[in-house]
């Protein structure tokens, strides 16, 4: 089963209240078994534009990513994100050979 994938690309108004979406989607990201594969960090854009920070997170399966995504505790989560910052979120299958 391939895995599934959360690229974010974000901007953040206000780092301090972001800090509560961080702390509130602790909860539905241990659920549906996130991983945290990049939290922004070092970056070089070598072509196109980006936001700010990139973020990727790994789920066992495409379906556990969406699960997440679409779940009560996340979107709760998300409506304290979503004042104080902007962001492009694409949730995408892995590759499995």
């Amino acid at each position: 089963m391939a895995k599934g994938y959360w690229i974010a690309h974000v901007d953040i108004d206000d780092f301090d209240t972001y800090k509560s979406y961080i702390a509130a989607n602790a909860a539905p990201f241990a659920e549906y078994g996130a991983r945290f594969l990049v939290r922004s960090g070092d970056s070089r854009q070598a072509e196109g534009s980006l936001r700010a920070r990139t973020v990727v997170i790994e789920f066992d399966s495409y379906e556990a990513a969406l699960a997440c995504y679409d779940s009560p505790g996340y979107q709760a989560a998300k409506a304290l994100r979503d004042p104080v910052s902007t962001g492009d979120l694409v949730i995408i299958q892995g590759y499995d050979d």
